[in-house]
């Protein structure tokens, strides 16, 4: 068992190179000196009039507005009128508005019933409506100029083949505007293909294609590769870790891998400890730099942990150290202290949810330690309490 893991390692490291290699409502008011500012910018009429109207009908900063102006630009406000009043009708609030206008200004422009209604109707037909509607076209608004017939169609009748529920598929269409630009059949399906042949279950395709379609939609000579990859590093294609594992791989480059991997280096682990971090939780590598190095600096330098425990709990690094990390560590630090629980305790606390983590230790010991509910809540520290003074963990470090 272990010679064949040892072989998967070494292969999965030497692998990594290779992988890589591959109606007008008014939404805001501005200060007549902002206005003047930006009409100053543009002295052709027409330019002046556009940024003003991308402010006061369409909710655009006078930044925005400008910039959005060098993509649009129009002398009357009829067209633009009809567009907002359109997307009002079928659920967009000013918000909704001021996002689409944003992302895609050229969209003032289209003709509102011959260009934008159909894509709005078939939506409306196919069970999307209010903020689900809302929510695919503020994130994609270039799906109202593509062509119904050749790609909204084919593209929403493919999704539904693999995500099946259309909650999901408003997810996928609002997790990257630009997977609308492309047809998804002709990316997407191959690499879905790949998956389906090493029995990935279809649960798990859904879930990447909803939360990670970046990385499903990869070439898919690379794709095939990193899919490869991840089997022989002993990942199970029946679990989620399996698509987290080749999502992260599919999003990172060679050199930040391994600039990853140096970091935790600089930590004392090991490539083995890393690979175990890696398996256990894929995630821990897509983690940034700022955050293993805070989460390292407080569990090691301050709390004390060893570093064989954060390898056995990398999940760790998707915790929130502000909310989550430095206030539970430090409650049970304190009541280790005090020696109401065993030393031991690992990390795998932070996975407690926050309900059972309060009953089991902070209702349970406060009466034992009376300013437990401060640190809980981080209104005080662990070396406020006079238990260990910093300068002990400084002189242990040494």
């Amino acid at each position: 068992m272990g010679t064949s893991f040892l072989c998967r390692r070494v292969v999965s490291l030497a692998n990594v190179a290779q992988v890589f290699e591959i109606s007008r409502a008014p939404v805001h008011f501005l200060q007549n000196r902002q206005l003047l500012m930006f009409r100053s910018f543009s002295s052709p009429k027409q330019h002046s009039f556009t940024v003003s109207y991308l402010m006061n009908s369409c909710g655009l900063s006078p930044e925005s507005a400008l910039s959005a102006s060098r993509k649009v630009q129009f002398e009357t406000p009829e067209r633009a009128d009809s567009v907002l009043a359109l997307l009002r009708n079928y659920g967009c609030t000013n918000t909704h508005i001021s996002k689409i206008v944003s992302r895609y200004p050229v969209l003032l422009t289209a003709n509102p019933e011959k260009t934008l209604l159909p894509k709005l109707e078939f939506f409306r037909s196919v069970g999307f409506s209010g903020p689900d509607l809302a929510s695919i076209v503020a994130a994609s608004p270039q799906i109202l100029r593509r062509s119904l017939e050749n790609h909204v169609i084919p593209s929403y009748n493919f999704l539904k083949s693999v995500v099946i529920v259309n909650e999901k598929i408003v997810r996928a269409l609002s997790k990257s505007y630009w997977l609308n630009g492309q047809t998804l059949q002709n990316t997407i399906a191959p690499n879905i293909e790949i998956l389906k042949e090493i029995g990935v279950p279809i649960s798990k395709i859904s879930f990447f294609v909803t939360c990670h379609p970046s990385a499903v939609s990869q070439n898919k000579k690379k794709f095939s590769r990193i899919v490869k990859m991840v089997t022989e590093m002993g990942f199970d294609p029946l679990r989620v870790k399996f698509v987290k594992a080749v999502k992260v791989i599919c999003e990172m480059g060679e050199s930040m891998w391994e600039h990853k991997m140096e970091v935790y280096r600089g930590w004392g682990l090991t490539d083995d400890d890393i690979m175990l971090m890696f398996k256990s939780d894929p995630l821990c590598m897509a983690a940034s730099e700022r955050k293993i190095m805070s989460v390292m600096d407080f569990l090691v330098n301050k709390m004390g942990w060893e570093h064989a425990a954060v390898v056995r709990y990398p999940t760790v690094f998707l915790c929130s150290l502000e909310k989550k990390i430095i206030p539970w560590c430090s409650v049970v630090k304190v009541i280790q202290m005090k020696g109401l629980v065993k030393k031991d305790l690992c990390l795998c606390i932070l996975g407690y949810s926050e309900k059972n983590f309060f009953n089991r230790f902070v209702v349970r010991y406060e009466q034992d330690v009376a300013e437990l509910l401060n640190v809980y809540q981080g209104k005080i520290g662990i070396f406020e309490l006079g238990f260990v003074s910093e300068g002990i963990w400084e002189k242990k470090q040494l």
